[in-house]
């Protein structure tokens, strides 16, 4: 099962420079837990600014940045809370169906969606999507081209279609009158409200740096970004000029910092006759920076003294972001048992007529 599903769900939002997107992610977590069964968060970019759980039962304005700072109006949080019912329970229906249909007898069960939509480079409407996750595993993703006015569903386990969803309305029609024009709508009355937070550019500070390994036999050599923002940067490590294949390199993840800025670390070992005989670099790509960054490799470095935040400072600064629900998810892990994949996603060129909402 993946560690901050969630998490790494976000980072298909704004996935492209100079995208903007709106994303609405809904959380429910079914057995004996100290979280609320039902956890919301609407966000523009990167930005969180409603939350809704079902012990309030009641969306609230919430900025991550700026308490104080009230982004949308009253009348944004009563619809966001409005749907966030409405999302309450299609989760819920949907988790009882999973544990049916894969007889799940576990205590703890965890259902996730995520629907959005995207403003690409030139303003023009792009795609929207949602993605269903069961305990980490994902179960459907949409994707909706109003171009094409064509829906495309990628399933995980396509039989589920005829034994637990009810086939009764056509879900296009529902994208093409309903959810993709009120999303585009909301990301185009609230982007200008936003661009100076949106559009900011912020330089990465970049460190390579390299660490003796406890047994001796060689180092860690770790390219560090941290303190950039928009999102997407490219961090390559190179040997000799050439770049490091991928499946020898550790790390890449994208995590937040306390700041709405961005950090990043891609590692790689060697022994200490690489160390010795090549030469390393790392290079970084940003759009904050009129030409890439290269940057050298420092002499030997403490791990304590290291930019980047550690792991706990990390996962403070997520659970900040997206409340409870990545926490969720990582208490949920320590409790389940391991449960191994079930197959691979199956794609359909044509939507049936199925309610997925």
């Amino acid at each position: 099962m993946k560690l901050f599903y969630l998490c790494s769900l976000l980072q298909m939002s704004c996935c492209h420079s100079g995208s903007h997107s709106l994303w609405i992610m809904g959380t429910y977590i079914s057995g004996k837990t100290p979280f609320p069964d039902f956890t919301g968060y609407v966000m523009l970019d990167d930005i969180a600014f409603a939350y809704y759980d079902s012990n309030g039962n009641k969306a609230i304005h919430r900025d991550t940045h700026n308490a104080s700072y009230q982004m949308v109006d009253a009348n944004d949080i009563d619809y966001a809370g409005h749907f966030f019912e409405y999302l309450h329970e299609r989760v819920k229906f949907r988790l009882s169906n999973m544990k049916k249909y894969l007889n799940n007898t576990d205590d703890i069960a965890v259902f996730q969606r995520i629907i959005g939509c995207e403003l690409p480079n030139n303003d023009h409407p792009g795609t929207m999507f949602s993605i269903d996750g069961y305990n980490g595993e994902t179960v459907i993703v949409d994707h909706y081209d109003a171009d094409q006015d064509a829906l495309r569903l990628e399933w995980k386990w396509p039989n589920i279609v005829s034994k637990t969803w009810i086939q009764h309305v056509n879900l296009t029609l529902q994208y093409r009158i309903a959810y993709y024009p009120d999303c585009i709508n909301y990301l185009q009355r609230h982007l200008p409200k936003e661009r100076n937070r949106v559009l900011k550019k912020v330089k990465p500070r970049v460190r390579l740096l390299q660490k003796t390994l406890p047994d001796s036999s060689g180092a860690k050599v770790t390219c560090l970004a941290t303190g950039f923002y928009p999102r997407h940067i490219n961090l390559t490590l190179f040997r000799d000029g050439q770049p490091v294949s991928d499946h020898q390199i550790t790390g890449g993840e994208l995590l937040p910092n306390a700041d709405e800025t961005y950090q990043m670390r891609k590692s790689l070992e060697v022994s200490r006759e690489e160390l010795q005989y090549h030469n390393y670099t790392c290079t970084a790509e940003h759009l904050s920076l009129d030409n890439k960054l290269d940057i050298d490799l420092e002499p030997e470095w403490e791990s304590g003294t290291t930019i980047i935040l550690s792991s706990v400072t990390v996962l403070a600064v997520c659970v900040c972001v997206l409340g409870a629900t990545c926490v969720i998810m990582i208490w949920c892990w320590r409790r389940r048992k391991g449960q191994g994949s079930q197959g691979s996603l199956s794609t359909y060129s044509s939507a049936p007529n199925i309610d997925l909402d």
